[in-house]
């Protein structure tokens, strides 16, 4: 790397200098130690930046040559914070000892952010964030960052252009601009509102304020970067460290003014009370489109799904509709999160299919938009059939999953299972069979019956408590870290009791926080027993 790095003594121009190092630290982002496909404690994914990373600073400090000074002054302005502060300290201690920089190097500090820019697509699927930087007013340069929205707010790509006249002069064609000329953002991306018809079905391009874009920038980064195996573009990792770096430069956000697609998320999912969700699943019932439907206890539960879906993962946005958010919905989350009766399972292509149509009208979508979201419902229905999990092939009685499962959460399935694995049988008397898991009060002789306590002493009684505790937080899912921490010590062999007793330890010895909790149960298992 640091032989690589012997072009930047070769450049002249502060920008290709930051894309050169923003290029060497991206060969290792993404990188996680262990065995491929084990899922990694946040500890292990640090660990990568933290060896290689730190590592290349320290080495390049040993060296004291120029090509040694030119890297350390782009670390020192892309790295991560640990790297920054190390490699600006190393640069300094060369430039004493008086090695020659690169001419380029006074300036990557002095990166002065511009206007910023929203180009939104007609189906609100992604947004394209515009950012111009310059260099005191001098070369200026134009960030462009890909934000899908049908990936939890995904930053997917980005590049860079020197062109920023041209880049814009493209984005500003008539068919790009909103129908009013006025809004930062199109309706089509805001919050729907119910009886609100929005703009969408026409992509725009508008100013979009700065403390905003770096708001957006800010979120969708963290998703990437949070995400195992995020499937950015192929270019993605070469620009990450520049991305991150001029997200810094932006001016930061002030309260909680101004609207924002993935900031935010908590309050407006606040808005979609239970009550008010209904009545939109009545309103879309009673529509000219849902008339056909036959079965209509099967369309209410999947109408509630499609709704919850874009309430809660499709940032407060169920009436937005587009060809990539209905195959998300039915291939990818529908299939992993939730358990359909076989009646459902049926009827949810064809409920999805009278929704695209019923919230495409109802938000002012052309019917052109309208039929090719409907084309994508239809291409979907057979893929559908082969991809839905059926709790049935798991080898499980309906009536047990039942039980485990009733929000229909099929992804807590494991967990749940994992927190109550005696759910059949008698226990002093007891049928096993006819307790809920759901309830506090079954969930204590469940777990008495699978420790088989015979004494219902006090000690016997504290140790169910603390078993309830670790249960209760499996049954919710809360937090996630704790599953993540539960499978990776069951990787390395350890038997089920001894997993649940290692994670009580560990929420015991974390303390009340829940952010110090996440943190504890992210670094299991222990350094030595990986």
């Amino acid at each position: 790397m640091l032989r690589a790095a012997r072009e930047l003594l070769a450049v002249r121009s502060p920008l290709d200098a930051e894309l050169m190092v923003s290029e060497l630290l991206g060969t290792w982002w993404g990188q996680q130690p262990g065995r491929p496909g084990a899922k990694q404690p946040r500890r292990r994914q640090a660990d990568v930046e933290e060896l290689v990373g730190e590592g290349l600073v320290a080495y390049a400090a040993q060296q004291g040559s120029p090509a040694a000074l030119a890297l350390l002054s782009g670390i020192a302005c892309l790295g991560t914070p640990r790297q920054a502060s190390r490699a600006e300290q190393a640069a300094l201690a060369l430039m004493e000892r008086g090695v020659a920089r690169p001419g380029w190097a006074e300036h990557v500090g002095a990166v002065a952010a511009a206007d910023c820019y929203v180009n939104s697509d007609a189906f609100g699927d992604r947004d394209e964030v515009v950012c111009v930087f310059s260099y005191a007013g001098e070369e200026p340069h134009a960030l462009v960052v890909i934000v899908d929205y049908n990936s939890g707010g995904m930053a997917r790509d980005g590049w860079v252009t020197s062109q920023v006249g041209k880049l814009l002069e493209y984005c500003r064609e008539p068919d790009s601009k909103p129908a009013d000329g006025a809004a930062a953002v199109p309706a089509a991306d805001r919050p729907s509102q119910p009886g609100t018809p929005g703009q969408a079905g026409q992509s725009s391009f508008a100013p979009l304020d700065p403390p905003l874009a770096r708001r957006l920038l800010e979120s969708a980064l963290a998703v990437t970067d949070a995400a195992a195996d995020p499937p950015v573009s192929a270019s993605f990792p070469s620009y990450h460290a520049f991305i991150r770096a001029r997200v810094r430069t932006l001016p930061p956000a002030r309260g909680a003014g101004g609207w924002l697609p993935g900031g935010g998320v908590a309050a407006r999912r606040q808005t979609w009370r239970k009550d008010r969700r209904a009545m939109l699943v009545a309103e879309f019932l009673a529509s000219d489109e849902a008339e056909d439907l036959s079965d209509r206890t099967a369309a209410s539960r999947c109408a509630d799904h499609i709704l919850d879906y874009g309430c809660d993962k499709d940032f407060g946005r169920p009436l937005r509709v587009s060809p990539a958010k209905a195959e998300t919905f039915l291939l990818d989350w529908l299939p992993r999160r939730v358990v359909l009766s076989p009646a459902e399972q049926h009827a949810m292509p064809h409920v999805l299919a009278a929704w695209v149509r019923w919230a495409g009208t109802r938000t002012g979508l052309s019917e052109e938009a309208i039929g090719k979201a409907l084309d994508a419902v239809f291409d979907s229905m057979g893929t559908f059939t082969r991809v839905y999990r059926d709790p049935a092939a798991f080898g499980l009685e309906a009536g047990l999953v039942a039980r485990l499962l009733p929000d229909s959460d099929l992804e807590a399935l494991p967990r749940r299972a994992f927190a109550f694995p005696v759910l059949m049988g008698h226990y002093r008397g007891t049928d096993l069979g006819a307790l809920d898991p759901a309830k506090p009060a079954d969930r204590r002789t469940l777990l008495a019956a699978d420790h088989d306590d015979p004494g219902g002493g006090r000690a016997g009684s504290e140790h169910i408590d603390r078993h309830l505790a670790v249960a209760d937080r499996l049954w919710r899912g809360d937090p996630p870290e704790l599953w993540e921490a539960a499978q990776r010590l069951l990787d390395l062999g350890e038997d089920r009791h001894s997993v649940l007793h290692t994670l009580m330890d560990v929420i015991d010895a974390a303390g009340n926080r829940e952010n110090d909790i996440a943190a504890a149960l992210a670094e299991l298992p222990p350094e030595e027993a990986g």
